[in-house]
Formats: structure tokens, C-alpha cells, sequence
């Protein structure tokens, strides 16, 4: 219960944040802020405002933007384990978001490696073929 009501309430704040309208209104708070400090004297309590503000808000808002960014990314790992499961993709990459960042790295060199074998294959097979091409295309000439 409480989980579902946290993660509405990130889900809310985080698509609320990302809006322009948020943008301009904290904005204008800044501008009001600025523009209200000869009237304070720019006194350390004036200062002191938009410190504490700003760091509230910033403290609150990296707790809820990680959250619905670790939700993200383990809705998007999840997908694509599903299309590697039902492809023809090597199952063991499903979960390899768990590995060590050397364990990733090796397995990305790997996958690098057999792309650049299978480009190379395609390049020789195209090759073949525009030399058959010529070489139909000479006899046809000839004849």
C-alpha cells in the first residue's frame, strides 16, 4: 500500500517537474526572489531563503527522480529480456545488467567482435555476388 502510494506520488512529481510550467514558475520565484533583495538589504536571512528552498527541494526531488529512473530501467531490462527470451538471442544475456561492469565489458567486446565477423561475411557475399553480376553480364555480351 504504502509502495503504491510512494510511487504514484514520484511518478506525479516527476512528470509535474519535467513540465514548463514548473520551469517558469520557479523562475519567476527566483526573479521575485532577486528582486526582492534591496528591499531586504540582501540581508544573510534573505540569502538564507533561497538557500534552504533550492536545497529542500533539490534533496527531495533526487530521491524521486532515482526512484521512477530505477523503476524505468528495470521496466525497459525487463522488456528486453522478454525479446531476447522469445528471439533467437543468446538467453544468457537476459539478467547481465547484474554483472560487474568487467563481466559487461567483456561480453560487450564479444558482441563487437562477432558483429564486425558477421559484417565481414555480408561485405564477401555482396562481393560474390556483384562479381557473378559482371560475369553474367560479360556473357550475355558475348553471346
Amino acid at each position: 500500500m504504502i509502495e503504491k502510494l510512494f510511487t504514484r506520488i514520484a511518478n506525479n512529481v516527476a512528470h509535474f517537474a519535467g513540465l514548463p510550467p514548473t520551469f517558469a514558475v520557479c523562475f519567476l520565484i527566483i526573479v521575485a526572489w532577486a528582486a526582492s533583495g534591496p528591499m531586504f538589504g540582501f540581508s544573510d536571512t534573505w540569502q538564507l531563503v533561497i538557500n534552504t528552498g533550492t536545497t529542500v527541494v533539490t534533496f527531495l526531488m533526487v530521491f524521486l527522480i532515482q526512484n521512477t529512473q530505477n523503476r524505468d530501467g528495470a521496466a525497459i531490462q525487463a522488456k528486453l529480456d522478454e525479446l531476447i527470451r522469445v528471439s533467437t538471442a543468446q538467453n544468457t544475456f537476459i539478467g547481465i545488467e547484474h554483472l560487474t561492469e568487467t563481466e559487461v565489458e567483456e561480453i560487450r567486446k564479444k558482441c563487437e567482435q562477432a558483429a564486425k565477423r558477421h559484417d565481414q561475411k555480408l561485405a564477401e557475399l555482396a562481393a560474390e555476388k556483384a562479381m557473378a553480376k559482371k560475369r553474367n553480364t560479360k556473357k550475355h555480351a558475348a553471346a
